[in-house]
């Protein structure tokens, strides 16, 4: 088969269609790319899609915060930490020398009184919420280089714990479950209309990416009931829209949610990403039961990468891109996304190996 572009290649493996490779995709850490840029391995100012001629970018294009035009106030600040009160009213402690998920201090929001007096009320579909620049910009880029163009966003979940809080939101599953349902409600809602907005001025995307981080170490944060009942309805009405503009979707997930699989295939999802092996999700055992049904990305142990450890590296790889890419449907990604500690030839390494090995012939 001739060479493909990215575009072509994402394309035909959202469908399981024959592919000259895999494809290929992957994330980076911010404090990644700027060790690997200050060592002289990169260019500033090139993207990594393009450095890495990954098949796939993304484009963040909607704020959803109750007040989207506020800045983040720095409320408290020591030598390793500054602590800051966001557009949320949402209180996070984030640290100044490396990447990680921001500590939760506190929220405005934490029960329905909360959420109807302080939020709800401003969380309507406007056309100041959306970066039309980067959209255009982005969608531009991958037309002229061949890249499968993603608009990307969180869902309803990654919408609304960081509005609550994680706890305030899945206590509130099991106390006062129309409240969660009135929340999902709001931003499924938003969403649809600020795409109806984006996609009128400026056209639609390849497919649709969502990130929603719904589970943990070998857990998901809810029972495969409550996510039927509570998130799953949002998720289809989402999905469904997409589908309807004939947009692909891929959904990201990190932690343990292979016990709610079943009912995100049923919600419409095209593409499975990210497959956390420390968390206990297993590439292997995910592609023999929902291989034909969906198209997979990630899987892949970045803690080899991580550590620099070539052989590891090339063992993960050799023990899974083989059996995984036999239905047209797997497209290289690490199971997370490249931290700090990984040299830039690691990640050169693992990106060669793993493209070798996922050549069709």
């Amino acid at each position: 088969m001739e060479p493909l572009t990215g575009k072509e290649r994402v394309c035909r493996q959202l469908r399981h269609l024959p592919v000259d490779r895999i494809a290929v995709m992957e994330q980076f850490w911010n404090f990644t790319i700027r060790n690997w840029v200050e060592a002289g391995k990169m260019p500033a100012g090139v993207s990594a899609s393009e450095h890495f001629n990954l098949d796939i970018d993304l484009s963040w294009s909607f704020n959803l915060k109750v007040e989207p035009h506020k800045r983040d106030e720095l409320v408290a600040e020591d030598e390793d930490t500054c602590t800051y009160l966001d557009g949320n009213g949402a209180t996070l402690r984030r640290y100044k020398t490396h990447d990680s998920t921001p500590e939760h201090i506190g929220y405005r929001v934490a029960d329905r009184a909360g959420w109807e007096e302080f939020a709800k009320p401003f969380l309507t579909p406007s056309p100041d919420r959306i970066d039309f620049e980067g959209y255009r910009r982005t969608r531009r880029i991958c037309e002229e280089q061949g890249r499968f163009f993603c608009w990307a966003g969180v869902n309803i979940f990654e919408s609304i714990h960081p509005l609550c809080g994680h706890e305030n939101y899945l206590m509130g599953m099991a106390l006062d479950p129309e409240w969660v349902l009135d929340m999902g409600r709001t931003y499924a809602d938003m969403c649809i209309g600020m795409w109806e907005i984006l996609f009128e001025r400026e056209g639609l995307p390849d497919g649709v990416w969502f990130f929603e981080d719904m589970g943990f170490k070998n857990r998901p944060f809810m029972s495969p009931e409550m996510y039927r009942e509570l998130v799953m309805p949002f998720h289809r009405r989402t999905i469904d829209f997409a589908h309807a503009h004939g947009l692909p979707v891929i959904m990201h997930s990190c932690g343990f949610v292979e016990p709610l699989l079943p009912g995100m295939v049923e919600a419409g999802i095209d593409c499975l990403q990210a497959m956390e092996v420390k968390a206990g999700m297993d590439l292997l055992r995910i592609s023999r039961d929902y291989g034909e049904k969906i198209a997979l990305m990630g899987g892949l142990d970045v803690r080899p990468v991580a550590a620099n450890d070539r052989d590891g590296i090339r063992r993960e790889l050799e023990s899974k891109i083989p059996a995984v890419m036999r239905n047209n449907g797997f497209i290289l990604h690490s199971d997370h996304s490249i931290p700090e500690s990984a040299e830039y030839d690691t990640y050169r390494y693992f990106q060669d190996v793993g493209l070798k090995l996922g050549t069709y012939r």
